[in-house]
């Protein structure tokens, strides 16, 4: 689930005065886990942007637009050259999904009303995740409080990030259980179906992973999987790879807006926006590196499969997969932080002393980068990438390194990275954090190829060929999905 299958949760939220046992007890250093009134909702955004940019955006001009249009193009070229069969490329399809990103776009960051509703939304998933609180206070009392000699940095993520997920796990599960979740998947996907001309079972797979992981979504199609022709598994694959599920995006909040309600709030809205605008994203991509050649069936019927017999069987359910969940993505980042750090240390005191890359490096880079290392060489390789999709050039080697990191780690370590770097002041324009945002919005890297194989595959194993055969193509798509938005996010900053 992302944000929005919580909305009936949000609203709801924003109605309640907090659980005041978890304002009591979660405390940082300075700051209490008090939650804003919804009324004062814009000007705590604004208040979130102050600290971690030199630089504030400038907002739409002619430069902004040039930028991006040259990044879409960019994105565009990427997919035609990795394309199956150019010559069955449906251009309408692809240009009324570009066009559908830049509207909500334009609606989302421009237009007041509906910022003003995607910023309360915001908040309320904020204030949300301020729930879980009184959980994790019950569990972990002191911890939580910040009264302990453990450091702090692993409070905040092993006592407050992690439990979010968890929370959020079972929460998905309960909305899915009611069908709550399916009647929202059903309209978005009736609007993708009639304006991209999409098959059903592909406008429920891109509409479903607006809310849900890559290997939930799936579930809301289930009936069709077997019958889905292979661009519609492209489809749902790359919608699966350009999306992120909500416990992992609780997380992400976490990560960047730490302890603070406005960050919080900022963070989440962009988060939110980003779910909404890859969905036609992942399509354009998946369209056109896999064109549409098959016969496909047009109904448009969800999935009456449940999870769980009963509501507390959902309950259950959805908290052990959260767990489950949680305890990956912890050992996930022990394990590929100490793998960095081991290369870095190889590269750094073996090659960079030897050569005496590293004196030459941190003077290139002002002691950006104190020598030869990982975040240096992603930086390298992927800064023009950055560059030509509109991100100013002082930050194209930190938002490089992100994007670098996302695909050949994941996006949870790229996350924590930029988390890092936001709080140190690395970013010189606001346009970068932003564009960051975005960039890594997505799950798109080589450890979801094997987790799409498996799971979808558990679901047709007829299918299972193709999902190996389309595993490169459906990570490059979502990738790709992840700049297009944020190539246009960067158009209003």
């Amino acid at each position: 689930m992302k944000i929005l299958s919580t909305l009936a949760l949000v609203l709801l939220a924003l109605c309640l005065p907090g659980s005041t046992a978890a304002q009591d007890t979660l405390r940082t250093d300075t700051t209490q886990l008090a939650l804003p009134q919804a009324a004062a909702v814009t000007d705590t955004v604004k208040a979130a942007v102050t600290p971690p940019y030199q630089i504030a955006g400038e907002g739409l001009s002619l430069m902004s637009v040039s930028r991006a249009l040259l990044g879409i193009l960019i994105c565009v070229i990427i997919l035609y050259l990795f394309s199956n069969n150019r010559s069955k490329i449906n251009w309408r399809l692809v240009i009324s999904g570009i066009l559908l990103q830049l509207v909500l776009g334009i609606l989302v960051l421009k237009v007041p009303f509906i910022k003003n509703v995607f910023e309360y939304l915001a908040n309320g998933f904020a204030k949300l995740i301020g729930f879980a609180d009184s959980g994790v206070a019950f569990l972990f009392g002191s911890f939580a409080s910040g009264q302990t000699i453990v450091e702090q940095p692993l409070v905040n993520f092993a006592v407050k990030i992690l439990p979010t997920v968890i929370f959020f796990s079972a929460l998905t599960s309960v909305l899915f259980y009611f069908g709550i979740l399916q009647k929202v998947v059903y309209v978005l996907a009736w609007l993708l179906k009639k304006i991209m001309r999409l098959s059903g079972a592909e406008a429920l797979a891109a509409s479903g992973n607006i809310f849900l992981g890559q290997t939930e979504a799936p579930l809301l199609v289930r009936p069709y999987i077997e019958k889905m022709t292979r661009s519609e598994i492209m489809c749902l694959m790359t919608g699966g790879m350009a999306t992120i599920a909500g416990g992992v995006l609780a997380a992400y909040i976490g990560f960047l807006g730490g302890d603070d309600v406005a960050q919080k709030t900022f963070y989440a809205m962009h988060l939110l926006t980003a779910s909404v605008m890859s969905a036609p994203a992942a399509i354009v991509a998946a369209k056109i590196l896999v064109p549409e050649t098959e016969p496909y069936i047009e109904d448009l019927n969800v999935s009456k499969e449940r999870i769980g017999s009963n509501f507390l069987e959902a309950i259950s359910n959805g908290t052990t997969d959260g767990l489950k969940l949680a305890v990956n993505v912890g050992a996930m980042l022990l394990v590929f932080t100490a793998l960095v750090t081991l290369v870095n240390a190889i590269l750094d005191n073996g090659l960079g002393d030897v050569t005496g890359l590293n004196t030459e490096i941190a003077k290139a880079t002002n002691g950006r980068y104190t020598g030869l290392n990982l975040q240096f060489i992603l930086g390298c390789v992927c800064s023009p990438i950055a560059w030509l999709l509109g991100v100013p050039t002082e930050d194209m080697m930190s938002v490089g390194q992100l994007l670098g990191e996302k695909t050949a780690i994941n996006e949870f370590y790229a996350y924590t990275q930029m988390g890092k770097m936001k709080s140190s002041g690395v970013f010189v324009y606001e346009k970068s954090l932003v564009m960051s945002t975005y960039i890594l919005c997505g799950f798109s890297n080589f450890a979801s190829i094997g987790i799409q194989i498996g799971g979808i595959g558990s679901l047709a194993p007829s299918k299972k060929a193709i999902l190996s055969e389309y595993g490169f193509r459906a990570m490059l798509g979502g990738t790709i999905a992840c700049m297009l938005t944020a190539t246009i996010a960067g158009m209003f900053y």
